[in-house]
């Protein structure tokens, strides 16, 4: 049996920490170097998308004790990861000299994956029970 560690903090779930490690490749690798015509369009998109999924899932986890608050969070996560997929595509397919293909590749798979995992978070979220402390 695999062990799983006690979640008390929205830090101990995966997609938060996948998605604020993805955050950072974006806005250190990525909207660096689209051009500066993207300035108030992708770049702008890109950046405040990428911040927002871990923000949605901090804030989700305040609401966890509310079933359509926490949900809603986590919906509007996965949206977040999914405009990332239509932008860090758009990046690589405008822009290819400028952006690193095999890094976007990557952020795609990991924000895929990312929405997938939220989407079942949503899903069996009331399942989960709480474990008072001692």
């Amino acid at each position: 049996m695999e062990n799983k560690k006690k979640i008390v903090s929205f830090t101990d779930l995966e997609v938060y920490n996948n998605t604020y490690n993805a955050m950072l490749l974006v806005m250190k690798e990525i909207v660096p170097k689209l051009p500066s015509v993207e300035r108030y369009d992708l770049k702008d998109q890109l950046s405040r998308a990428c911040k927002s999924v871990p923000r949605l899932i901090a804030e989700g986890y305040a609401k966890r004790h509310q079933k359509t608050g926490f949900q809603k969070y986590i919906d509007d996560a996965m949206a977040e990861c999914n405009e990332i997929i239509v932008s860090l595509n758009q990046s690589k397919d405008i822009y290819p000299e400028q952006t690193n293909i095999l890094l976007c590749n990557q952020l795609i798979d990991s924000y895929d994956k990312s929405a997938r995992q939220l989407y079942k978070l949503g899903n069996v979220w009331n399942s989960f029970k709480r474990v008072s402390k001692p």
